[in-house]
């Protein structure tokens, strides 16, 4: 039986990757940091941390991932006061608040900073809907490593059996599947060049998992 489901946040809930990607690029420049197109794709549902210890290795930089990850996180900060567009993605708040009505517990497993976290759960008020709410940025692993899932799973108070996963990203797929984890793979335009091979179940729209399509699964 269904009792609980765990989102990502990035690229699920809110389409915060053009910010991301603005930010990362005026954090490259200022280092003078060439990434290629396949590199940056590579960096999809990581953490900060990994990234920019990944940077640090392949540029042989002087610099410690902290100076890297404060740098970008200024642009980050500046662009999302400035930006009066962003918004939550088509068809998830629906999806957010049909599951709450049914009964479901909500957790979500973001490989976004607490910060950032926080800031989006409150410009949205989405906080009234989740149970708990965890950062791989706090944590020692990174997905594709399973451990912010199997921490997320074990928030939700239920066996993995009764849970499952919303993932946008190849690293995130892999890490609920990882998990033992149900993964539906949410195939977005904001979603370039992923993998969803791996998903149980691959969806373009949220309407694909209303509450009484997904509990069949179950």
């Amino acid at each position: 039986m269904l009792r609980a489901v765990i989102f990502d946040m990035d690229g699920v809930i809110v389409d915060s990757e053009p910010l991301h990607h603005k930010a990362y690029q005026k954090m490259f420049d200022d280092f003078g940091l060439e990434v290629s197109n396949s590199m940056y794709e590579s960096f999809t549902g990581k953490a900060t941390l990994a990234i920019c210890e990944k940077l640090c290795t392949t540029f042989n930089l002087k610099l410690t991932p902290e100076t890297l990850i404060n740098r970008k996180r200024e642009h980050f900060n500046i662009l999302f006061e400035q930006d009066q567009d962003f918004n939550l993605i088509d068809g998830v708040r629906q999806l957010i608040e049909e599951y709450s009505e049914a009964g479901l517990t909500l957790v979500l497993a973001s490989s976004a900073s607490m910060q950032n976290i926080n800031r989006i759960f409150k410009r949205f008020e989405l906080d009234p809907y989740f149970k708990a709410k965890l950062s791989g940025a706090d944590l020692k692993a990174s997905k594709p490593h399973p451990e912010i899932f199997i921490k997320a799973t074990s928030e939700t108070g239920f066996l993995r059996e009764n849970c499952f996963v919303i993932e946008d990203s190849t690293n995130g797929i892999k890490a609920a599947k990882a998990a033992g984890l149900f993964c539906v793979g949410f195939d977005s335009p904001h979603s370039k060049n992923q993998d969803y091979k791996e998903a149980d179940l691959t969806i373009n729209s949220f309407k694909e998992i209303e509450f009484n399509k997904i509990k069949t699964l179950f």
